[in-house]
């Protein structure tokens, strides 16, 4: 299970910080990922990361402002998120990456969502 936490209501300009705990099993051997999701949109990817954290990818519009890391020791990933737009304002969700044969910025590679966390990015 992959529970989502640190979303909230932040000014344009303004940082959050994303937690995403596993709980119940470990996914440490995992590709892990983050998505979005806003009203009446698609779920997209926003950013994935390698199970030791070597080697990281970003969507284009938040490349530059988005940092994935993660702490294996304590089964978490993390989604760093600086300069937040309006247009960032999404449900933010994470994600194991289960199926290599699949390209990485699909949901569809992914499995064992959560419940995600509202981030809302005020003008």
């Amino acid at each position: 299970q992959l529970v989502e936490s640190g979303g909230g209501l932040v000014q344009a300009g303004g940082s959050l910080r994303l937690s995403c705990v596993a709980s119940g099993g470990t996914f440490s051997d995992y590709r892990m990922g983050w998505f979005r999701q806003a009203p009446g949109k698609e779920r997209e990817f926003v950013a994935t990361i390698t199970w030791g954290g070597g080697s990281t990818m970003y969507a284009d519009s938040v490349k530059g402002r988005a940092t994935i890391s993660r702490d294996n020791f304590k089964n978490t990933v993390y989604l760093q998120m600086n300069s937040l737009k309006p247009e960032d304002t999404a449900v933010y969700y994470c994600a194991v990456h289960v199926n290599p044969t699949i390209n990485l910025t699909m949901r569809e590679g992914y499995e064992y969502w959560g419940q995600g966390t509202q981030v809302t990015v005020s003008s």
